[in-house]
């Protein structure tokens, strides 16, 4: 979207896209295959899978996978199917392996942590069968800062490079260190970009968050200039606010890398296509989104804390878990109030505010990935 030294000057004459890029299911096909399934996507954070045959299922454009830490301590991603008769492995969300295996509970082949074939019952006069060509289909994988990526093709270029400076952005976080307290699943009737959008832009906030906007001003802090990876920036506190919770109060003390001018925001960044990152002085909120269709998108959030703030007797993650709760589903029914109206015969793009600039930003990438097919 830019060279990282430059903000792309939006035009006076900018508008929303066209009803097509939110309704049309060709769009959302092509959409996940250049921005899904070609890109580095986030997949789950290394905390949440603490010990070996932890794992967490998820589908990615029709396709079943699942993560998984290995015996080394490797979290790896592969395809959830047997490699005999394509038999889904593994059922839930969420578990852990107790056995150090995946056996298919078909015909019995099974599985190491690490993909490869322990065992083919029946297979063994099969003539020309090689146990080690029938291994689970992996996935790429890579890493940052705790948050893990997986990548649906082939030679994928290694993930930080691709984040650029985002990794110096927001180092001081020391988001790798943090663990999970609660999650919270969404399924909201809207387009995926719609929940991108409605998360890039504030001006929606004293009349949709009046709780959000008690504890931080709509107008206050700044954008970065849109990036080719991410989109961002900050939010201030204010001056009776010390965090984002149901009493301005904070959780815990501040995440201890955090400089004294970092502990008085809230720094807020869509890393594309899937991941929100809402980090606060004192915990750090992630929203990992899922689009089923056109009209559909599931949204796993998931609060985290300091160790040492988990682990303090009587800790308590409520007043931020209700406090973002509230926030989410007011947005959720936003961005669904808005998918309804775009979908109707009578709308036409609107025009955007000067301060809806990522926004437009978003667009514009958009329309580099995945309109060439559709001009």
């Amino acid at each position: 979207m830019h060279d990282n030294n430059t903000r792309p000057i939006m035009p006076h004459t900018a508008r929303m896209l066209d009803a097509r890029w939110y309704i049309d299911t060709d769009i959302f096909t092509q959409e996940q295959v250049c921005l899904f399934r070609n890109r580095w996507q986030f997949v789950v954070h290394d905390s949440e899978l603490p010990n070996r045959g932890d794992y967490v299922c998820f589908v990615v454009d029709g396709d079943d996978l699942f993560a998984v830490r290995g015996e080394d301590g490797v979290v790896r991603v592969f395809h959830n199917l047997c490699r005999h008769r394509g038999t889904r492995l593994i059922d839930g969300l969420r578990g852990t392996l107790t056995t150090a295996s995946v056996q298919c509970p078909y015909h019995a082949w099974t599985y190491g942590l690490d993909g490869r074939l322990r065992a083919a019952p029946g297979m063994d006069k099969t003539e020309g069968f090689e146990r080690t060509a029938h291994g689970l289909h992996s996935v790429a994988t890579d890493s940052w800062d705790g948050h893990v990526f997986m990548h649906l093709g082939t030679s994928p270029k290694p993930l930080l490079p691709v984040l650029d400076d985002l990794p110096a952005k927001l180092g001081a976080w020391g988001m790798g260190e943090l663990v999970p307290v609660h999650r919270e699943a969404y399924s909201v009737a809207a387009n995926w970009k719609m929940l991108i959008q409605n998360y890039s832009e504030c001006l929606h906030c004293p009349v949709a968050h009046p709780q959000l906007q008690a504890l931080s001003h709509y107008l206050s802090g700044e954008n970065d200039p849109p990036h080719e990876t991410y989109l961002g920036g900050r939010m201030d506190l204010r001056p009776e606010s010390q965090s984002l919770t149901t009493t301005g109060a904070p959780l815990a003390a501040s995440l201890p890398g955090l400089s004294s001018a970092q502990r008085r925001i809230v720094a807020y960044y869509a890393v594309l296509p899937n991941l929100l990152l809402n980090l606060h002085p004192d915990y750090m909120l992630t929203f990992r989104l899922q689009p089923r269709s056109p009209g559909q998108t599931d949204v796993d959030c998931t609060w985290y804390v300091h160790p040492e703030t988990r682990d303090t007797p009587g800790f308590d993650p409520s007043p931020a878990v209700a406090f973002w709760d509230l926030t989410n589903r007011q947005d959720w029914s936003l961005c669904e109030r808005a998918q309804r109206g775009v979908s109707s015969s009578a709308y036409q793009p609107g025009p955007y505010s000067n301060r809806e600039d990522l926004l437009w930003a978003f667009d514009q990438w958009l329309l580099d990935k995945v309109g060439p097919a559709f001009r």
